[in-house]
C-alpha cells in the first residue's frame, strides 16, 4: 500500500460523496454494508488490476477496452502506446470511465473522472514509477521508456465487497 494518511483521508471524503450521490437502483444491490473504506480499497487494489477503461471517440461514441489499472497514492494509474486510440481520445476528452470486477458480483469498483496525461518517471508522479517496476516481472523502463501514462482524477468513485 502507497498511500498516505492524508490520501486515504482524501480518498475516504472521495468515497463517501460518490455513496451519497448515488442512486436508489445502486444502493439496493450494493448497500451501505458492502462499501470498503479507503484503507479496505488500498488493500484490496494492490498490484495489477484489470480495468476496463471507457473514453469517448471524437464523434462522442464510447470505447472500453482493458487496461492494466494500477493503485497508486489513492487514483488508478494505466498505460498504453502513445498511437494507440485510447490515448488519441483522451487527447481529444479526457472523459474516463472505468470499472473492476471480480466474480458474480462480489467486488465492484466504479470510476469516472478525467484522465490526466503524466510522465510516469516524473516530479509530478509522485514516485510512481517504483511501483510498476516493482510489480512487474520484465523491465518495465526498457520496456517501455516512452509509453503514455495518465491517473484518473476521479469526481466519482464507488467501492464495493460481500463475502
Amino acid at each position: 500500500m502507497h498511500e498516505t494518511e492524508a490520501d486515504l483521508r482524501e480518498l475516504q471524503r472521495l468515497l463517501d460523496a460518490s455513496y451519497a450521490r448515488a442512486g436508489a437502483h445502486l444502493k439496493s444491490i450494493w448497500g451501505e454494508d458492502s462499501r470498503l473504506d479507503a484503507a479496505a480499497l488500498a488493500a484490496e487494489l494492490a498490484g495489477v488490476q484489470v480495468l476496463d477503461l471507457a473514453t469517448v471517440t471524437p464523434n462522442g461514441e464510447p470505447r472500453v477496452a482493458p487496461v492494466d489499472g494500477l493503485f497508486y497514492r489513492g487514483r488508478l494509474w494505466f498505460g498504453s502506446a502513445d498511437d494507440s486510440a485510447r490515448f488519441r481520445n483522451i487527447r481529444g476528452n479526457a472523459a474516463v470511465s472505468g470499472a473492476i470486477t471480480r466474480g458474480l458480483e462480489t467486488f465492484l469498483v466504479i470510476v469516472h473522472g478525467r484522465a490526466i496525461e503524466t510522465d510516469p518517471r516524473g516530479p509530478e508522479a509522485g514516485g510512481f514509477a517504483r511501483y510498476p517496476r516493482e510489480l512487474y516481472d520484465f523491465d518495465w523502463d526498457a520496456m517501455h521508456p516512452d509509453a503514455p501514462y495518465a491517473r484518473i482524477e476521479a469526481r466519482t468513485l464507488l467501492a464495493f465487497k460481500r463475502p
